[in-house]
C-alpha cells in the first residue's frame, strides 16, 4: 500500500541520515556499544547535521519546523540500520518541547542557541527510587531562599536517559508539599545546570538493552539553582508533564513499530542466506507463515503510528489516542521480535546479531513512558470505564 504520511522534504532528509548513518555511526558503533555511552562529540556532530534544531525556531539557530515527523525518520533509519543516537532522542523529542512550551524569552534566548550545536545537552529527571510511575510521590525538593534569589534542591532520581552527558536537566521538584486534595500541585520544573555545586551524578546504570543511551542516577545536595532557571510557573509542572506526554508516547509508539519493521528485514534476509537439512530457512512453510503473520502485524502497526502522526501534527492526537498506540505498538512489537529472532535459531541469541539487540532494546517500550498497565487504565477511563 502506498504510505502517504511522508513528503519530499522528509524523504530527502531520510537519505541524508541514512547516509550519515552507514558513514559515521555504524562503523564505530560496537565500540560505543561496549563502552555503554556514545562519545560527548558525536552530539556536536549531530548539531552541526541540524538534527537538534529541526523544531527550534529560526531566530534560535534552527530550522523552524514543527512536524514531529522528521524524529520518526530518524527512528525508522535508526531501526533500519541497528543503531541509536544515544541519549539525543530525549534532547530533541522529550526535553525540547518544555524548553518551546514554558521557556521565557530570556531562557530561550540563553539555552536553545547551544541546545542546536549540541553544546548544550539536555535531560529530564522524573522518575525517583521508589516512586516509578507515580509522579505525583516524588520527595526531590526545591526551597525557595529567604531573599527569593534561588532554589535550593535536595534529592535524587534516577533512570536518568542522558544523565551521564547531560549540560542542563530539567529536575521535577516539589516547591510546595501536597495536600490531601491535591496530590499533583506543588510540583515545579527546574532547569538545572550540571555543573552547579552538589549536583553529582552517581551510577551509569547497566541496562538489559540501549547500551548506547547512558541511564544515570543524579543525586542534589543543597543545589543552589536561580529563581531565572525556573521553567514555567511555579507547581504548575504536573500539568506541563500530562500535555506533554502524549508527544513522548508517540515517540515510543513509533520506535516500537519500526523497531519491528526492521526485525522482518533482518530475519527475511537471514532465512535466505541460511541453510539447514540442505535447504534455505526460507523454503520451510513454517517460515513463510511466520514471517507472513508477522508482516501483517508491522503493518497494523505503520497503520496506527501513521495516523497518529498525522494526528499530533494536527494538533489533535489526545493522551487517550496516544496511550493506545503506545500500548498496541509496543505489546505487539514484543511479539514481532521475539518470532524474527527465533527465525535466527541460535544465533539470534548472539548480541552481535542486531535481532538479539532489537529484542534486548524493545522490551522496555512497556515499561518508560507509563507501563502498559497505566497505558490500559488511560484508555478505559476514556471509554467511561
Amino acid at each position: 500500500m502506498r504510505r502517504t504520511v511522508f513528503n519530499e522534504d522528509h524523504e530527502a532528509f531520510r537519505e541524508t541520515i541514512r547516509d550519515f548513518i552507514a558513514a559515521e555511526v555504524v562503523p564505530h558503533y560496537d565500540e560505543w556499544r561496549e563502552a555503554g555511552i556514545v562519545p560527548r562529540d558525536f552530539y556536536r556532530t549531530l548539531g552541526e547535521l541540524g538534527v537538534f534544531g529541526i523544531e527550534v525556531p529560526e531566530e534560535y539557530g534552527g530550522a523552524g519546523q514543527s512536524s514531529f515527523k522528521f524524529q520518526a525518520v530518524i527512528t525508522e533509519e535508526c531501526a533500519r540500520a541497528g543503531v541509536s543516537f544515544g541519549g539525543a532522542g530525549v534532547h530533541t523529542a522529550l526535553c525540547l518541547p518544555y524548553l518551546l512550551a514554558y521557556a521565557n524569552e530570556e531562557q530561550k534566548r540563553r539555552w536553545l542557541p547551544a541546545f542546536v550545536s549540541g553544546g548544550m545537552m539536555t535531560a529530564i529527571a522524573m522518575t525517583e527510587p521508589g516512586t516509578g510511575s507515580d509522579l505525583a510521590g516524588m520527595k526531590t525538593t526545591a526551597r525557595l531562599s529567604e531573599d527569593g534569589t534561588h532554589y535550593v534542591l535536595n534529592g535524587a532520581k534516577t533512570f536518568i536517559t542522558g544523565g551521564v552527558h547531560a549540560d542542563r536537566v530539567l529536575v521535577c521538584a516539589r516547591t510546595a508539599p501536597p495536600t490531601p486534595e491535591d496530590r499533583r500541585g506543588g510540583i515545579s520544573i527546574l532547569a538545572v545546570d550540571a555543573a552547579s555545586e552538589g549536583y553529582a551524578v552517581g551510577r551509569k546504570l547497566e541496562k538489559l538493552g540501549l547500551k548506547t543511551s547512558d541511564t544515570a542516577e543524579l543525586s542534589f545536595t543543597d543545589v543552589k539553582v536561580p529563581v531565572e532557571d525556573l521553567l514555567g510557573k511555579e507547581g504548575e509542572a504536573f500539568s506541563y508533564l500530562m500535555h506533554n506526554l502524549p508527544q513522548e508516547r508517540l515517540g515510543i509508539a513509533f520506535g516500537a513499530y519500526a523497531q519491528s519493521a526492521a526485525a522482518v528485514a533482518f530475519a527475511t534476509e537471514y532465512v535466505r542466506d541460511r541453510t539447514v537439512f540442505g535447504r534455505t530457512v526460507a523454503s520451510f512453510q513454517n517460515t513463510k507463515f511466520t514471517l507472513a503473520d508477522c508482516r501483517s502485524e508491522v503493518d497494523a502497526m505503520q497503520a496506527v503510528v501513521d495516523r497518529a502522526l498525522e494526528a499530533h501534527d494536527a494538533g489533535e492526537l489526545t493522551a487517550a489516542d496516544a496511550a493506545s498506540a503506545k500500548l498496541f505498538t509496543t505489546e505487539r512489537a514484543a511479539v514481532v521480535i521475539d518470532k524474527c529472532l527465533q527465525l535466527h535459531g541460535g544465533y539470534g541469541y548472539m548480541m552481535e546479531y542486531p535481532i538479539a539487540r532489537l529484542y534486548a532494546d524493545t522490551r522496555v517500550s512497556r515499561i518508560y513512558g507509563g507501563t502498559s498497565e497505566v497505558m490500559r487504565s488511560i484508555v478505559a477511563k476514556s471509554m467511561g470505564l
